[in-house]
């Protein structure tokens, strides 16, 4: 007795159906961390710093964070002495140094920029493995590297002659956020077994909230906080929809659809942040913006499937 084609097609639609959500949460995960350039860039309209503005939105994130450590930690061991200076740590270069970093860089490059240096996070994440654990590099990857970093230097050039030497030290300032980041990566896999993604998630940004709140209180006088009514509703919108939706919606979709398919979805990230740039700043879009994400972006794609292969 045969099956008939349609009885055949029906777990595959079903298959399809199920993996729907887990694309759609990776997709909307992606344009919501790439929001937060975009938020950081509107605040700076209205004469606020770096470490002010960073505080508030930790300020705000905090109450989040530390509800998502407790519910993802109930009825599982305590953490011992050598899980907290892993989380510390973590907590340190994942988050406090990589985001206090990124938005200094943002005081002087534009969005489209900033995202395209992030996105070369998986390319610093291989180089670490090189020379942190000794790990070998195939010809094709470094193609991808390659064909990635030419498409940053690409609209670096166009960056520099717009907004001058300012825009060198944003570069370096976002690329070194993104190497803290690439050493949270590199660090973390071990303890993501261990607590489990959305414990350590919870725990390591609320180390970097405390951080980012004693940072406020050591380099500026308490009138420092007195801001715009913009910056504050701004943070709030930073640290909900930029910042704790982004980590639970990734995550939900890497269970789903696993964390390959999820970076793969990631890459609209830098194309909505050059698209919201454009329509909410004002940003410019040229033909050498253009092409540098298409070489960025290209590299990235070499390189997950040089991986996968």
């Amino acid at each position: 007795m045969h099956s008939s084609p349609a009885a055949a097609q029906a777990p595959a639609n079903a298959s399809q159906r199920a993996m729907w959500p887990g694309v759609l949460l990776a997709a909307l995960g992606a344009i919501a961390f790439s929001g937060k350039a975009i938020i950081v860039k509107l605040a700076y309209r209205h004469d606020v710093d770096a470490v002010t503005l960073i505080m508030y939105r930790m300020l705000f994130a905090l109450p989040l964070f530390l509800f998502l450590a407790w519910w993802a930690g109930r009825g599982k061991p305590a953490l011992t002495a050598r899980d907290w200076r892993i989380v510390v740590f973590l907590g340190i270069t994942g988050y406090y140094l990589a985001s206090f970093l990124d938005f200094a860089g943002l005081a002087y490059i534009t969005a489209s920029f900033e995202r395209l240096i992030l996105y070369l996070n998986p390319t610093i994440v291989l180089a670490l493995g090189v020379v942190l654990f000794k790990k070998k590099v195939n010809r094709k990857q470094l193609v991808s590297l390659a064909i990635s970093y030419a498409g940053v230097l690409l609209v670096f050039g166009h960056e520099i002659t717009t907004l001058g030497a300012d825009a060198a030290l944003g570069a370096l300032l976002v690329f070194l956020s993104a190497v803290s980041y690439a050493l949270y990566l590199a660090y973390s896999g071990e303890e993501v077994r261990r607590l489990g993604a959305l414990r350590l998630a919870g725990l390591a940004t609320t180390v970097a909230c405390v951080l980012c709140l004693v940072q406020f209180v050591v380099l500026r006088p308490m009138s420092a906080a007195i801001v715009a009514p913009e910056v504050i509703w701004l943070s709030v919108v930073n640290a909900t929809v930029c910042t704790f939706a982004p980590v639970l919606m990734v995550m939900m979709a890497i269970e789903r659809i696993g964390a390959g398919a999820a970076a793969q979805i990631g890459m609209i990230g830098p194309l909505s942040t050059i698209l919201m740039g454009i329509v909410i700043l004002g940003e410019p879009f040229t033909g050498w913006v253009a092409a540098g994400t298409v070489l960025v972006m290209g590299g990235i794609w070499m390189l997950t499937r040089a991986r996968v292969g």
